[in-house]
């Protein structure tokens, strides 16, 4: 392989590296897990997946969490 193609590719590749990162962190998608649980991928590095009846109890406490955050501010990290 001539050293132009092989730069080339290189850059190609590179390109479509960017593009996966930009496409894997800019969406927060759900589908249903093997077992019947709801995951949610695009929170972190690994998916988030609990049952029907966890994400409902999860939710109900919504508010709860948002005031917690807020009250445990200085002491919470935040993920740039």
């Amino acid at each position: 392989m001539a050293d132009e193609d092989i730069q080339a590719e290189l850059a190609r590749l590179r390109a479509e590296n960017e593009a996966l990162k930009t496409k894997r962190n800019s969406a927060v998608s759900m589908k249903v897990s093997e077992k019947g649980g709801v995951s949610v991928y695009g929170l972190g590095r690994f998916p988030v997946t609990l049952y029907q009846e966890q994400w409902t109890k999860l939710l109900a406490l919504s508010e709860d969490i948002k005031t917690f955050i807020e009250e445990n501010k200085s002491k919470l990290k935040a993920k740039e």
